[in-house]
């Protein structure tokens, strides 16, 4: 990979990220993380302004550019809140990628497009109150009943979920076989105007109160054919992929946060002062604030590595895992530091550092917790 991936559009697009963000999201985040809610309209300006679909070719809606392009908004986005990041990331990187990769033209007209203009909202649709991520145990099932297929069953914890139009959905279609563990499985497009889906319930969380977190019950939902996503049968294959690209999202917009963690928390100990001098020139902050900065620019080298090897059509299942690992760890770790710099600062409700320290707490959970990270990186070194 050269020394930098992006180029002089790059630059420029980071440029009408950066002022969309700061200008029309910065501001209002207090807000939206005291109501616990943001507005669908964020969807639709992303949309007007071509950020949704920047990665995407421009036959099914997109703006042609490569995946830097989509790097650059990540990490523009997370700069300024891993809430909104999540939640634009859901709609980029995970719930429309498989309908481009295995849809059908039908499907990319009905779905993808709107999707990529702002006008529908898009979720992911794997974990289930009593399976997250050993998806071979799903439990939510589709039955063929003449040319529809009947739904029951239920997710939980979907980003996105409660105003979600439509659900990228892994569902069991078949029997687990022993000899096929991962048999039986498919991908489907859930429309939830269908009759049958509710939201059961909105979920409080601690951290990324504005990001709407759901449990979703299907009882008796009649799909009709063409929401089968791909083949029958191939969902395991098909929410692996995708899973490759959810993990690298979340770690490009999870090491920008910590980036903008440390910038901030650099800067109140060059300013705050004690003792007569600024906090930054003692040792104990100096030398933790080094360490901070060593470890942001060497997980940000790494996930750097895996968008090069993602642009190349390798799956590069170890270093994807290391990265995932490694950005939920770094993240927690530097925001830990950070209010622990910034000491009662860093607590006030409705501030940055306080903010992203509790939605940070999110990156060694969801896409994979850290614990599904390292049994596969032992299982790649024949540990397990």
């Amino acid at each position: 990979m050269r020394l930098s991936p992006f180029t002089d559009e790059h630059d420029l697009l980071r440029k009408v990220v950066r002022h969309w963000a700061e200008s029309e999201i910065a501001p209002h985040l207090a807000d939206w993380e005291k109501q616990g809610d943001f507005p669908d309209s964020v969807f639709r300006r992303a949309g007007e302004l071509g950020f949704l679909g920047l990665a995407f070719p421009e036959s099914a809606g997109g703006q042609g550019g490569d995946f830097w392009a989509q790097v650059v908004f990540l990490e523009e986005i997370g700069r300024v809140s891993q809430a909104i990041a999540m939640v634009l990331s859901v709609q980029t990187d995970m719930a429309t990628p498989p309908i481009l990769e295995f849809g059908s033209d039908r499907q990319i007209e009905r779905w993808l497009k709107p999707a990529l203009r702002g006008e529908l909202i898009g979720a992911i649709g794997i974990t289930e109150p009593d399976t997250g991520s050993d998806v071979a145990s799903i439990r939510t099932r589709a039955v063929r009943d003449g040319d529809d297929w009947v739904l029951r069953g239920s997710k939980m914890y979907i980003t996105n979920g409660a105003r979600a139009d439509f659900i990228t959905m892994v569902v069991r279609t078949g029997e687990l076989e022993e000899d096929d563990p991962w048999g039986g499985i498919s991908m489907f497009i859930v429309d939830t105007s269908l009759p049958g889906f509710e939201v059961s319930r909105k979920l409080a969380k601690s951290g990324m109160r504005m990001s709407d977190t759901a449990l979703l019950f299907m009882d008796g939902m009649r799909l009709p054919a063409d929401a089968l996503l791909g083949a029958e049968g191939e969902g395991f294959r098909q929410i692996m992929w995708e899973l490759q690209g959810e993990r690298i999202g979340v770690s490009i917009f999870g090491v920008a946060g910590a980036r903008a963690i440390l910038d901030q928390t650099i800067r109140h100990a060059r300013e705050r002062e004690a003792f007569g001098r600024p906090i930054g020139q003692f040792q104990a902050v100096s030398h933790r604030l080094a360490d901070m900065a060593t470890e942001v620019e060497a997980v940000q080298a790494l996930i750097y590595e895996c968008c090069d090897l993602w642009t190349r059509n390798v799956y590069a299942t170890e270093e994807v895992a290391m990265a995932k690992l490694a950005v939920g760890q770094l993240c927690n770790k530097v925001a830990d530091a950070a209010v622990q710099t910034l000491g009662g600062a860093g607590l006030v409700e409705g501030t940055f550092i306080s903010r992203e320290w509790l939605g940070m707490r999110i990156g060694r959970i969801g896409g994979g917790s850290d614990e599904v990270q390292r049994q596969i990186l032992s299982r790649i070194m024949g540990l397990a």
